[in-house]
């Protein structure tokens, strides 16, 4: 085997060109090398000094394994040692996720080597002996500038992920500041509106304490038919607000005795699409503007205001159109007696199916006529 001594370095190669005296981006590159023939592994040393490396030599793969480290460029790795060939220790580094290209040095140039060598990863071959230091130079710069990179680009994943991660920390913060403050802005909403409904109804003493009783009805069932909590809220809070509409709507004409007029009649009619209207800017609140506007809608289609029914009136609907009914239904008016909490219940049974929902109404009359509803759920 030749051998890659002083005297084999061709006299046009100029030693003087190396990176340390150029300044390049090779500049005080770190190289390790492991080869089992100490004059081979010598003078690879020697030859990478000269270019103005700095060099680490060892004699076998479980050497270099045990000496490897993240400070180095460059890995030059004889094929052919004894205990641990050059394969095996690529394999390992592999597995050790050591990230630093590999220049095989070898004297056999098989194509079975070549594709060995690229399936483990390897970034390039040497060949034994260096018979032109031009090339050999080329190749270790190359690997150097590919360490270089890997470098940079690890840098910048790390540095990457670590901004990523603060500003990540820094948006949980904020979305709790603005949940926070969201749930403020519901709360306080909720309670004008409260405020302004429990004024409404204290100025009509046939309203009075109708919206608690409501509510108080529609939990209740929601109770008996196991809804889900988050129902439960949306539920609460359309029978608290059903009647908001009523608040911009002068409703004097209930309190008269005898029938309403085709014209009253037609404005009171307009309170569940005027109450709707009242919560649709607040988007917490989408789905009980949906129920306040159809509470007086039908099974059968032949409510108002939309005239909907069947599969468009869903479940919480059809709870709050069932209460709302029950209690104007027991409450007293100026036009008619109320009816007992019996003869309400009769009257929801027959119409069951055309305006109210069967099941549901069996499960309320359970409620209302024995035992007796609670009144004492508190509200928003």
């Amino acid at each position: 085997m030749s051998l890659p001594t002083a005297t084999s370095i061709p006299c046009h190669t100029s030693l003087e060109t190396s990176p340390s005296s150029k300044g390049g981006i090779d500049e005080g590159a770190h190289i390790l090398i492991a080869d089992d023939d100490y004059l081979i592994r010598t003078a690879v040393e020697r030859i990478l000094t000269l270019f103005g490396y700095n060099v680490t030599a060892v004699a076998s793969g479980r050497e270099l394994l045990d000496t490897v480290q993240d400070s180095f460029d460059v890995i030059i790795l004889d094929i052919n040692m004894p205990g641990m060939d050059g394969f095996e220790t690529l394999a390992e580094l592999n597995r050790m996720k050591v990230d630093i290209p590999v220049l095989f040095l070898t004297g056999a140039g098989s194509m079975a080597y070549a594709v060995k060598a690229i399936n483990l990863g390897a970034y390039d071959f040497i060949t034994k002996p260096i018979d032109d230091l031009e090339i050999f130079h080329v190749k270790v710069r190359r690997a150097i500038e590919k360490s270089t990179f890997l470098r940079h680009e690890k840098l910048y994943k790390q540095n990457l992920e670590k901004e990523v991660a603060a500003k990540t920390r820094e948006l949980a913060e904020k979305n709790i500041l603005l949940r926070q403050y969201s749930d403020q802005l519901e709360k306080a909403t909720v309670q004008i509106m409260s405020s302004l409904q429990t004024a409404m109804e204290e100025k009509d003493v046939y309203t009075a304490g109708h919206t608690l009783r409501v509510t108080d009805y529609c939990l209740a069932l929601g109770e008996a038919i196991d809804l889900p909590e988050e129902e439960h809220i949306v539920l609460r809070r359309a029978a608290q607000f059903h009647d908001i509409g009523k608040l911009v709507i002068d409703l004097s004409c209930i309190c008269k005795p005898g029938k309403l007029t085709a014209a009253e009649w037609a404005l009171i009619k307009k309170h569940p699409e005027v109450g709707a209207n009242i919560i649709k800017p607040f988007r917490f609140m989408e789905r009980e503007q949906h129920i306040i506007r159809h509470h007086h809608e039908k099974l059968d289609g032949s409510g108002y205001p939309d005239g909907i029914g069947g599969a468009d009136l869903d479940t919480l609907t059809r709870i709050l159109i069932i209460a709302d009914s029950f209690d104007a239904m027991t409450s007293r008016r100026n036009y008619r007696r109320n009816l007992s909490p019996e003869e309400a219940v009769a009257e929801l049974r027959r119409c069951a199916g055309s305006q109210f929902d069967p099941d549901l109404v069996e499960s309320f009359a359970r409620i209302v006529v024995s035992p007796e509803p609670e009144h004492s759920r508190s509200l928003p």
